[in-house]
């Protein structure tokens, strides 16, 4: 027993020496990470991730910390955020893929140095958007689905790692098969480093991790684990989202409208859909496993006149419940935020492979959306880039944000990094010279970037006064046509006639 523990950490020592000269961080690291306990929450298309780090500091004055993501789960990874225990959000860095150390990083910058020896807990939270594989690719519509994730076994760091434990919680506690990680003397102690207890799957301890967020560690070390289990809703998958926000000071009213093309992105169907089937399904209340039958939105408060429209038309089969806007007077602090509920039923029941596209639209108070800033003379609009589908993933997203006719000196402010933003002119009926607008475009939208987009302008006593003007200038053009229409004889020969 004590030649295995003297074999054990003589291997950890000369792993770590080994790897001193490719990790990412500096030659003299500024923190340690005491302890690191990852948590994975196994959804349908969306995986969420929180990471705990432990640190302490090594060296005086520190205040950036790095985190990092293997290879292939960055490459997944969607949003990323980082904040302390229980504290406000912190500044963070994307330095992108690094292909020497193989790894992502992502630099936070602390509110505070630390001194030597000082500790902060940092929380890492990721979502990872259609991680999971069917498996099997194809199920009869009677069977239940199941999906398999793939995820790294460490928890690379650029810092040395005490000891760490990943955590994975699937949806069900029907869990097929995980993997038992092999061959981690250095590590651990315990031959099965993998326990299962109900829905919940447990790795480690791990003990003694050098840095790990270089390309050695990856080869020789870094295991991929995976976990096969069942899921008993749809994985839905919007392909393409194309919002249209459109304001409108004379009407004083918001219109949100949303074209959404949506997959069920599960197991495909096995033979062919039986409709006499579902409905015994619906009707014994029997679990209808991977097919989509009806959605509910969280919508905000105060909205009216929802429409939801398919390539048939009209679909009748939705309900709306209401919430009354929030008092201005009211303070909102520490209230619980309202939603209008709209429970949508498609056209038909939407199975694993199948994809339904629609159209979703409100209107909103203005005032709701738009407030006056008199100090400087603007009007602010805050619009929220969009508006989840519970559980599901986007691939690209496009929003058009439609201001008033002569809205002049517009500033933009971005909830988050764009692919791009445009800016163009719409010209629309009762238009002079068209509407400002501009155009926001994101690939791999998560629920965790409901973020608002806020634009500010300014609008002259001119511009408002344009389309009176307009309505004016045509309804007496009109006037003067028809009179002069009606002073014109339009008959041939009837001058000569009245002449004899």
């Amino acid at each position: 027993m004590l030649f295995h523990s003297w074999h054990r950490w003589s291997t950890a020592l000369l792993l770590s020496l080994s790897l001193s000269c490719t990790v990412v961080h500096a030659d003299s690291p500024s923190f340690e990470n005491t302890a690191v306990v990852r948590t994975i929450e196994l959804e349908e298309a969306l995986t969420h991730i929180t990471t705990r780090y432990s640190v302490r500091a090594l060296q005086d004055n520190v205040k950036e910390y790095t985190f990092a993501l293997g290879e292939k789960d960055g490459a997944l990874t969607s949003w990323v955020g980082a904040s302390i225990k229980g504290g406000e959000p912190l500044a963070l860095k994307e330095n992108g893929y690094d292909k020497h150390s193989r790894s992502w990083t992502y630099v936070a910058t602390l509110p505070e140095p630390l001194k030597s020896l000082g500790d902060v807990t940092l929380e890492f939270k990721t979502v990872q958007s259609n991680a999971g594989t069917p498996l099997p690719a194809m199920v009869a519509q009677e069977n239940p689905q199941s999906l398999k994730y793939s995820t790294d076994l460490f928890v690379i760091s650029p810092y040395a790692t005490t000891i760490q434990r990943t955590k994975v919680r699937t949806p069900t506690p029907q869990i097929h098969d995980y993997s038992q990680p092999t061959a981690l003397p250095s590590f651990t102690e315990e031959e099965k480093s993998a326990s299962k207890s109900g829905s919940t799957i447990t790795y480690g301890p791990y003990s003694n991790i050098p840095p790990s967020a270089n390309s050695e560690f990856s080869k020789t070390t870094q295991q991929r684990i995976s976990i096969h289990y069942e899921i008993d809703r749809p994985v839905l998958r919007v392909l393409s989202l194309n919002r249209i926000a459109e304001v409108s000071h004379w009407g004083s009213n918001l219109n949100i409208q949303d074209e959404i093309h949506l997959k069920n992105d599960g197991a495909k169907l096995k033979g062919q859909f039986s409709r006499l089937l579902h409905q015994v399904q619906s009707f014994q209340k029997r679990p209808m496993y991977g097919t989509l039958t009806g959605l509910r939105l969280h919508l905000p408060a105060g909205i009216s006149d929802p429409y939801f429209i398919d390539l048939n038309g009209n679909v009748s089969t939705s309900s709306f419940r209401p919430s009354p806007s929030s008092p201005k007077s009211v303070s909102l602090k520490n209230q619980p935020v309202q939603f209008s509920i709209l429970e949508l039923k498609p056209r038909y029941p939407i199975v694993g492979g199948w994809s339904y596209n629609f159209t979703l639209g409100w209107d909103a108070p203005l005032g709701d959306s738009v407030k006056y800033d008199a100090k400087r003379d603007r009007y602010v609009l805050g619009v929220p880039f969009w508006t989840p589908i519970p559980g599901a993933s986007v691939d690209e997203a496009e929003v058009t944000v439609i201001l008033p006719e002569g809205a002049t000196d517009v500033e933009v402010f971005e909830p988050f990094a764009m692919r791009s933003v445009l800016r163009t002119v719409i010209v629309s009926y009762l238009d002079t010279t068209g509407r400002p607008a501009i155009v926001f475009n994101k690939d791999r939208i998560t629920d965790s970037q409901t973020n608002m987009i806020y634009v500010t302008y300014k609008i002259p006593l001119t511009a408002h006064l344009k389309k009176p003007v307009a309505v004016g200038t045509a309804m007496l053009g009109v006037f003067i046509l028809a009179l002069f229409a009606r002073r014109v004889d339009p008959r041939i020969g009837s001058s000569i006639s009245k002449k004899k």
